[in-house]
């Protein structure tokens, strides 16, 4: 139904913050918070896993798949 390019800015700790890629309100009115990587790095992934145990949105991240796997798309929802 909706969503936004760096729409959220959600706070983790005192000066630590995460910020999805896309705020999304789904057509069943869930709002979720999509992530797109290339590769994870560990603080992203914390970030991730930490904002998902705070806040009441479903979490997905995609993450791309080299062509030596398969190609295509890795989704991992937190």
């Amino acid at each position: 139904l909706w969503h936004k390019f760096e729409g959220l800015k959600l706070r983790l700790a005192d000066n630590t913050f995460y910020t999805p890629d896309f705020a999304v309100m789904a057509a069943d009115g869930v709002m979720e918070c999509h992530e797109v990587k290339g590769h994870w790095q560990d603080d992203a992934r914390a970030k991730i896993k930490i904002a998902a145990a705070m806040y009441p949105f479903r979490f997905i991240a995609v993450k791309v798949r080299r062509k030596r796997d398969g190609g295509g798309w890795e989704v991992e929802e937190f």
